[in-house]
């Protein structure tokens, strides 16, 4: 008997009741709510950063807008989704801009900036500084409109004059007058054809 009580102690101190129940290599289990919890709030964090990514990215750096007409064809066509960069500090001759004139949003394309002087011939040539322009990639000709600014004009400091592609009914700086710095939302990147889906 008194042989059996000594092998039982001599047992437990190998085999404590704790290591059988839990090894030392395992943490203890938690509770299932604590842990969906736990799971529900890392997902909300995650999900809070990267909506913060997103506002920062197309709140202060990119832009989206959907082209609404047809005044930048056959390059851009209605429908067309654009993007565009916000934080260009100037513009130079040929881009197209995202630019806003009585709260309504349009694009246009560079052909002239601060300082230069822009008219447009009797036979529908674009004039800039006395020069004309010889551009490869517009189709349409480019006449003055009846209701429209009058010609020559001399483009302000911090402004652009802006013209569609589509020069035959397209509104642009013809009809608003140069561009300033403060209505222009951006430079076009890309554009996303969504025509024809």
């Amino acid at each position: 008997m008194a042989l059996r009580k000594a092998k039982r102690k001599e047992a437990q101190q190998y085999f404590p009741k704790e290591s059988v129940e839990s090894s030392p290599g395992q943490k203890p289990k938690k509770n299932p709510k604590k842990r969906a919890l736990e799971e529900i709030r890392f997902f909300l964090m995650r999900a809070g950063v990267l909506l913060l990514i997103l506002y920062i990215m197309f709140g202060w750096i990119f832009g989206l807008h959907v082209v609404n007409n047809l005044d930048m064809q056959p390059k851009i066509f209605a429908g067309d989704l654009s993007l565009f960069y916000r934080l260009d500090p100037s513009y130079n001759i040929g881009e197209v801009l995202v630019y806003q004139v009585d709260g309504k949003t349009y694009l246009g394309r560079v052909v002239a900036r601060a300082g230069d002087e822009v008219d447009i011939t009797e036979d529908n040539h674009l004039k800039i500084n006395g020069d004309i322009m010889i551009e490869s990639d517009i189709y349409y000709e480019t006449g003055r409109y009846e209701n429209g600014i009058s010609l020559p004009v001399k483009v302000p400091a911090d402004s652009y004059f802006l013209l569609c592609d589509l020069r035959e009914g397209g509104k642009d700086s013809r009809i608003f007058g140069p561009i300033s710095r403060s209505d222009i939302k951006g430079k076009v990147i890309t554009v996303l054809r969504r025509s024809n889906l």
